[in-house]
């Protein structure tokens, strides 16, 4: 069984980051390993949330697991809330890296053009220090427009998303990937660009007509999750977008209209299935 660190926040309440990828990637059949960033009460859109930081625990953590012996096919990062908790994460991942560890980081800090009010561009610009040392990384079209130094565009040419994705693989990301992107009118998905064979991948799918918060985290546990067992690059798109569209519709049907998040948990089965299909 393949083990994975992912290294993010736990929002208690709301849906996202570990309470997310934690059941995503143990129902993919993945041995995961959780390092929290912090503990918050809910996620950030709620107010008067509470949040406890960890960071001073990461190093003490992590420097046990190396004493135990513990090693890791895949280090999955996510939200991290300050620049020397980057720098911190950077050096576990030189720690517990050999040559057949996938590193996948998911740079999450903005979105619709504007980082999230906690952060400003150097931290962005630290982000892109982290990406440095990524197999995979995927950024939104925001994200990738403060990591790069490129121009944030709503709308957009094909040729726009390659240029994004060339300037993250000049950062040092092997297998950039851009997420949100849409290629055709009611479409939306991610493309990437492997750097070793030079080519470009794609996927898309029909744009759900909703916007919930704690999908991007999904999409990325479940990207991650099928590229550590081994899937190809645009199969592991189709995987990744097609769950969290389908998500997103399921949740649409719920009469209590949970806002805060998508009912992730009822779709898990087809998750499963989808799988076992790939296997057989």
């Amino acid at each position: 069984m393949k083990k994975i660190l992912t290294i993010q926040d736990i929002s208690c309440f709301g849906k996202c980051s570990l309470t997310v990828a934690l059941p995503l990637l143990s129902s993919m059949g993945i041995e995961t390993v959780v390092l929290p960033t912090a503990v918050l009460s809910t996620h950030t859109l709620f107010k008067g949330f509470t949040c406890k930081d960890l960071s001073d625990q990461l190093k003490p953590i992590t420097d046990h697991w190396k004493q135990e012996g513990i090693t890791f096919d895949a280090i999955y990062t996510g939200y991290l809330g300050t620049e020397e908790e980057i720098d911190t994460v950077i050096g576990i991942i030189e720690n517990f890296r050999n040559e057949n560890t996938l590193v996948f980081v998911d740079p999450a800090m903005g979105d619709n053009g504007k980082l999230y009010p906690a952060f400003s561009e150097h931290y962005a610009k630290k982000n892109a220090d982290l990406c440095a040392v990524a197999d995979i990384a995927d950024p939104n079209i925001t994200e990738a427009s403060f990591l790069t130094g490129l121009p944030y565009k709503e709308t957009y040419s094909e040729d726009y998303v390659k240029e994004m994705l060339t300037a993250l693989a000049a950062i040092g990301t092997k297998i950039p990937i851009l997420t949100g992107v849409s290629l055709g009118e009611g479409k939306t998905g991610a493309m990437g660009y492997d750097t070793e064979k030079n080519e470009f991948f794609h996927y898309q799918n029909d744009k759900v007509p909703a916007a919930y918060h704690g999908t991007g985290d999904i999409f990325s546990s479940v990207l991650a999750g099928a590229f550590v067992i081994g899937v190809g690059r645009t199969k592991a798109l189709k995987i990744a977008a097609d769950y969290t569209a389908h998500t997103i519709a399921e949740t649409l049907k719920n009469p209590e209209n949970p806002w805060y998040g998508v009912d992730f948990e009822a779709t898990i089965p087809e998750l499963v299935e989808t799988l076992k299909r790939i296997k057989e």
